[in-house]
């Protein structure tokens, strides 16, 4: 891998959170400012997007302007694909596949149905979609990506595995054939909202607990809310190579 960047660590309000007055939301700080989770991966083969959310212009305003070769979406939720049509200027340098599994796929088309038939008119972002199905390999030019399976609470999501790094966001558990697929990681990027429960996503502890189990050499949380507390702090609780990750963060 060449970088690997986190566009956004926040989880789908956001941080700071609109009326919240907390000592997160009013930090000078700027590892405590997050915006909706996505990444930006550099293989040097490809420049793939995970997931494209709401914030997605605002965070690609103060990178260089280039090819993205594709985008690799992880399930329908609006912090995960409000931003689809912001692909537009991308676009002038040929067409970006989206990637996703057949349901996500469909309620894509349903929301967005101006982007997907055949007969489009200019303007429209060119982003055929790309149907993909858990445990089956693709190729993004020459990089290998392998979808496999997490749970959002009841709802059955996507992680990927590229190369030796893994993208997993929005989980609360995850089938043993999907931590088979997840050994000899050299980089894990993994949500973990907040020290409380929550019904559908990883609290801090069972983070820390999967991230034990996958045991990748580091892993970098993300989707944290201001729940997490100020970065500053929340980072010496850490264990050796696990880390809190921040907007802007280069790994590699």
């Amino acid at each position: 891998m060449k970088r690997l960047r986190i566009l956004g660590s926040g989880t789908s309000t956001g941080v700071p959170e609109i009326g919240c007055t907390c000592e997160v939301c009013t930090s000078k700080d700027p590892r405590d400012k997050r915006l909706r989770a996505s990444v930006l991966l550099e293989t040097g083969d490809a420049r793939i997007l995970i997931d494209c959310g709401p914030d997605f212009r605002e965070q690609m305003l103060p990178l260089s302007f280039g090819k993205i070769d594709g985008v690799l979406i992880t399930h329908e939720h609006y912090d995960h694909v409000g931003g689809l049509d912001d692909l537009r200027p991308f676009c002038k340098f040929g067409e970006i596949p989206i990637y996703a599994e057949t349901y996500t796929a469909d309620r894509l088309r349903t929301r967005m149905p101006y982007c997907f038939v055949e007969q489009t008119y200019p303007g429209v972002p060119r982003i055929p979609l790309r149907e993909i199905e858990v445990g089956h390999p693709f190729f993004i030019n020459q990089t290998e990506i392998i979808p496999l399976r997490v749970m959002h609470g009841r709802l059955p999501i996507l992680g990927y595995r590229i190369g030796n790094v893994a993208y997993i966001t929005d989980m609360l558990t995850m089938p043993d054939d999907s931590y088979e697929q997840l050994a000899d990681l050299d980089v894990l990027v993994m949500n973990a909202l907040r020290p409380a429960l929550h019904p559908t996503h990883q609290n801090l502890v069972q983070a820390l607990d999967t991230a034990k189990r996958i045991s990748a050499k580091e892993t970098y949380f993300i989707h944290m809310s201001h729940h997490m507390g100020l970065h500053a702090d929340a980072v010496n609780e850490l264990p050796l190579h696990v880390h809190l990750s921040f907007d802007g963060l280069e790994i590699f």
